[in-house]
């Protein structure tokens, strides 16, 4: 069971997903979650899912949060601009055949929207911190490698890593079965899942500002980041917890690093 709550529906004009859930750095979380609050874009929608961890939130020791993606919308202001739809959220599904359900789901509703083009954020492990990490890439079409790589974007990310797990992946995967166009963008990072790397969410985050066309200040990025980073940890800490606990049950144990330790 997935569900998608819909609090509001915008009407919108050709409009781009960008996707930014939790991965390797958190790059993608921190990036989408920066342009969410610099852009003021609005929440319209959210998503929760049986394949998430079974778990709520407790904030403030009593204020119940259940784990959910979250949908927002911002219009385009200007000649050369495009409406978004960005896309975050508190975690990504536990299971394979969870990642496949939710994804499907996501692109249900974003085609409903009008959605023809994806672009999804993430990390890639590199196993070193590095001093100066660039933005690699990877497309669904060749002439989509013309369009971008114009913005100093390194498109050998297959020679690096032969795989994207999860949703930075997916998207763009499963979208082009349904003739969607779709660009992933991928911060170098140490690889670490339950360390926020900053530096690689500011390179990616100017990378696709500029393919977007937006103005947005990198100013308040490290405070944002400070934010968000004690939220994440504690997401990541009960998400270790109910690992061991269902390693406990009678079904099989679970492998922590295999759950977590996505690419995307």
């Amino acid at each position: 069971m997935t569900i998608i709550k819909v609090f509001e529906k915008p009407k919108l004009n050709n409009p781009l997903l960008i996707e930014g859930l939790p991965g390797v750095g958190n790059i993608g979380r921190v990036a989408v979650g920066y342009m969410i609050e610099e852009l003021k874009a609005k929440k319209f929608a959210h998503l929760y899912s049986e394949h998430f961890f079974p778990f709520v939130m407790l904030h403030e020791n009593y204020q119940i949060h259940l784990l959910k993606n979250e949908f927002y919308y911002w219009k385009a202001k200007r000649p050369g601009q495009r409406d978004l739809i960005l896309l975050v959220g508190d975690c990504q599904s536990l299971s394979p055949n969870g990642h496949y359900e939710v994804i499907e789901k996501i692109l249900d509703f974003v085609q409903e929207l009008g959605v023809k083009e994806i672009f999804t954020i993430g990390g890639i492990a590199t196993g070193e911190v590095e001093d100066t990490p660039k933005t690699l890439g990877a497309v669904t079409d060749k002439e989509l490698l013309a369009k971008y790589k114009r913005f100093n974007i390194d498109f050998t990310a297959g020679k690096k890593v032969g795989y994207i797990v999860g949703a930075a992946g997916l998207l763009v995967g499963l979208g082009k079965e349904r003739g969607m166009k779709g660009v992933t963008l991928l911060g170098e990072t140490s690889g670490f899942p339950i360390v926020t790397d900053p530096k690689a969410a500011e390179v990616v985050l100017n990378t696709i500002t500029k393919i977007l066309g937006l103005r947005i200040g990198m100013g308040k990025l490290e405070q944002r980041v400070k934010e968000m980073e004690s939220f994440i940890k504690k997401v990541e800490a009960l998400q270790r917890k109910a690992l061991t606990q269902m390693g406990k049950d009678d079904r099989a144990p679970v492998k922590e690093e295999e759950q977590l330790r996505y690419i995307g």
